[in-house]
């Protein structure tokens, strides 16, 4: 299964792309949208669903990941990844993918084993389950990279444990 990772900000979307079983994963491609912090937030918005649409086009995934607001100290900031989380969904509902949603504990729990874990554990646990020889730079991408492995063992991990007829 090709699945596309999100990791929604407003200054740096990061993506990641991979193939997965449910037990082993390849990556595909992982990379960051980047807008400038000084434009306008609607016209920030449409960079992220813009280029949102260009890796949906060129990759291709079966399904897209996200991960689910988090309750944020800073209410301003919360509202930004509000939208920039409603522009994703938009874009992937527009190219006709089914989106899962995920938390950030479910996330890290799936990757690391640890619902608290920091950045960094993430994205070694990233570069080691997907054999890369050090992690990615971005912390964005190891991010969606983290997110579509979550769905993906999640994915596997439902359909090993549905009831046969």
């Amino acid at each position: 299964m090709r699945i596309l990772g999100i990791d929604c900000g407003t200054e740096t979307t990061g993506y990641g792309v991979i193939d997965s079983d449910g037990r082993s994963h390849r990556l595909i491609a992982a990379g960051t949208i980047r807008t400038r912090p000084r434009d306008p937030l609607p016209a920030r918005l449409c960079v992220i669903a813009a280029g949102l649409r260009e890796v949906v086009r060129e990759h291709k995934p079966e399904i897209a990941a996200v991960e689910a607001v988090f309750h944020a100290v800073n209410v301003q900031t919360a509202l930004k990844l509000a939208h920039a989380r409603g522009a994703t969904l938009l874009s992937l509902a527009e190219s006709g993918l089914e989106c899962a949603e995920y938390s950030p504990l479910e996330i890290k729990t799936s990757v690391v084993g640890y619902g608290r874990a920091e950045k960094r554990q993430v994205q070694m646990m990233v570069a080691s389950l997907l054999g890369l020889a050090r992690p990615l730079e971005s912390e964005d991408a190891s991010d969606a990279v983290a997110v579509a492995i979550c769905h993906a063992t999640s994915a596997a991990m439902r359909e090993h444990t549905r009831p046969t007829k």
